[in-house]
Order: C-alpha cells, then structure tokens, then sequence
C-alpha cells in the first residue's frame, strides 16, 4: 500500500463540553443496561429452566441486533440526518427492559433482548456523530470521551444488577428502566442541540472527499478491521475469562478474582480515555502502533508470571491496548469524510462482533485445552499490531 503523505482539513471551533457530556453519560446508562444483561444469565436460567443454549440464543439476539443493523443506520443516516432518532431508539431499549422483567416464555426473552440490541445499534453511530460534532476539531479527544462512558457503564452494570435484581427476582429488571427514562431525557435535549447546529448557516463547501484513492482506502479499512479484531478478541479473553484464570491458576477465591478484574477494567478505563487526546497530539497512527503492538511483549509474557506480576501485567495491558480504539474510530472517520455515522456504526458493530465470537471461540478452546492454554494462545494477537504499517500517511504533522 502507498504510504504517502496526504492531508486532510482539520475545521477548529469551540468545544461544546456539555453535549460531550451529555452523549458521554448516555453511553454509560446505555452500556451499563447492556451489561445488566449477561449479568443475570444464572437467574434466568434458574427460573425458566433454560439450557446453555438458549442462554447462548439471548447473547446472539442481541448482538445480532446491536451489531448489524449499526453500519445501515450509519449509511443512512449519513445521506438523511434524523437527530431525534436517539431518543426514539432509546424507546426500544425501554421496551425491551420492561418486556424483559415481566416475560414469561422464552420467545419473548428474546424478542426482549432484540429491542435492547436495537437502542444500542441506532445509538452508537448517531452518538458518534453528535461526538463529532461537538468536538470543536478535537476529534480524538471527543471519541474517547464518548467510548471511556460505556467502559464505565460496562464496568458497573454488574455491580448494578447484583445489588437491584439478583435474588430479588425478574420483576426489579424494571428499576432499570428508570436509567434508560432519564438516558431518553438527556437524549432529547442532545438532539435539539444537534438539529440547531445541523440548522446554523455554513460555508458553501465541496462534498468531503476521501485523502486517497478508493481502492486503498478500501484496503487501509481492512488494516483498521484487523487490528480491531486482535484488540477485541485479546480484550474478550480478560473480560470474560480473566476471573477463570485466576481461580485455576493461582486458587484465588472469586471475590479476589472480581477484584483483579476491576483492577484491569479501570486501566481500560483510563487507557480509553487518554488515547483520543494523545492521538490528537501526535497522530492517530502511531497510537496505533503503541497501543497494539506495544502490548505485545506483556501479553506474550503473561501466561509465565506469578500473581502479582499477572496483575501487573493486566493493568499495563488494559491500559496500554484500549487506547487505540478511539483512534482507529477517528483514523477511519478521516478515510472516510462524509461516512461519520456508517464509520462508527461498522467499527462499534464489529466491536460488538468479534467480542460475542471470541469469547464463544475461547469458551470451546477453555472446555478442550484448558483455560491456561487461551492465554498462551491469544498472547500472540497483539503481534498483529505489524499491520499498521500499512497504513496510509494522512494527518498533517504536528508543530
């Protein structure tokens, strides 16, 4: 792939922290209602008596609605702006939490869990979007404001349904419902905001062009998409199975394991949220480079530690690989001018995606192999990180 440099414009306006704010918080409620969901597999199970299958069938429900349908509101919503189509897809996510705490049938579990996949596809591109819109030029700092709201939703929606549903039965579902009330409140007010600024006069321009011929741009959203895929699915080994792993290898208890896991789940956190500005400041690409790549000798040294090491080494992972999120979310928004929606709906989608696959994947590999063996195994992913070589040059040098 031709690496030569090509320049994009970088418009510079006021940074509109309030509705930064706003789709930040919103990205909490949303995430954290998301993550109530697996939460409460086990009550579930117990009280309608399912099979390990038809656990399976509510997660591939659900992120088949969260995750296809994004791209095609994205595409769309490019070509023909509907503002409030935030909170009107929020409406879903609150039909699917009431229909949820009250359903009787497996049927309607799913149907359930589909409108909840739906909020969250028609919430991600057009957040993304207002995101960018706010940014005021700072476009990296905007993304990780946006994406460090749904760690922390993911991170506490666990805690949330372990202290309000669990053991108090399927009917205290319904309190969420009040999260994704006052999300549908802030998102009304966010979309006013954006209707006013799609309204206010601009400067004739010419339809944003892509920096780059098709056929490599084509070629550079495939480099993105790969490195997304070994971000993700290294990242769904620690989410998923990280407290297996201790418990087997080192006999924790599993409050102990719960604790190592916030431990890596805040330095996500933390990580998410510093990659957009130092992005901002010495380009998209080499954050690329650091972040994946970067973790390579961590992970590859991981499955050889003791525990203390172990949670060392998470900490670093954790932050050092979720920083480049935001960054390929933007580098591949920078591709793509115009294409803002349909960019974050296909890369939130595929977030969604590879993390519901991988960890299916890692499920069966831990029943054959072992639990170790998955960690020895996926250490390799951020090796993928090479690939960024390939990435195009397309951010004007900073001075």
């Amino acid at each position: 792939m031709n690496t030569a440099t090509a320049t994009i414009s970088r418009p510079h306006g006021e940074t509109v922290m309030q509705i930064l704010g706003a789709v930040a918080l919103v990205h909490l409620l949303n995430d954290l209602t998301q993550a109530m969901l697996p939460s409460i597999y086990p009550m579930l199970k117990a009280e309608f008596g399912l099979s390990f299958t038809q656990v399976g069938l509510i997660t591939l429900t659900f992120q088949c609605t969260a995750s296809l349908l994004q791209p095609w509101i994205g595409l769309y919503t490019d070509n023909r702006p509907m503002p409030f189509l935030l909170p009107m897809g929020m409406v879903s996510t609150l039909i699917g939490v009431l229909m949820m705490s009250f359903a009787s049938t497996f049927p309607a579990l799913l149907v359930s869990a589909a409108l909840i996949g739906v909020g969250s596809s028609t919430f991600h591109p057009e957040a993304s979007r207002v995101a960018r819109a706010a940014s005021g030029g700072r476009f990296g700092f905007a993304q990780s404001l946006f994406q460090v709201g749904g760690n922390a939703g993911s991170a506490l929606g666990p805690v949330l349904a372990a202290a309000v549903i669990i053991g108090r039965g399927q009917g205290n579902i319904a309190w969420f419902a009040l999260l994704v009330l006052a999300a549908i409140v802030v998102l009304v007010y966010v979309s006013r905001w954006h209707s006013h600024h799609l309204a206010q006069p601009k400067k004739a321009a010419a339809a944003p062009v892509s920096p780059l011929p098709k056929a490599q741009v084509y070629g550079a959203m495939t480099v993105l998409a790969l490195l997304v895929f070994s971000k993700y699915i290294y990242m769904s080994s620690l989410t998923s199975y990280y407290t297996f792993y201790l418990i087997d290898k080192f006999g924790v208890s599993v409050a102990n394991a719960q604790m190592y896991l916030f431990l890596f789940l805040a330095a996500v956190a933390a990580g998410t949220f510093m990659g957009g500005p130092i992005g901002d400041r010495i380009g998209r690409k080499r954050v690329i480079w650091i972040s994946i790549l970067g973790a390579a000798p961590f992970t590859l040294a991981l499955p050889y530690v003791g525990l203390f090491w172990t949670a060392v080494l998470t900490v670093i992972i954790g932050f050092v690989i979720s920083s480049a999120f935001s960054a390929i979310v933007v580098f591949a928004q920078e591709l793509m001018p115009g294409k803002v929606g349909m960019v974050a709906g296909i890369f939130f989608g595929l977030m969604f995606g590879v993390s519901g696959i991988g960890a299916a994947a890692m499920g069966h590999i831990a029943d054959v192999s072992g639990i170790a063996y998955v960690y020895k195994l996926c250490s390799y992913l951020p090796l993928l990180g090479i690939l960024t070589v390939l990435l195009p040059h397309i951010e004007q040098q900073k001075h």
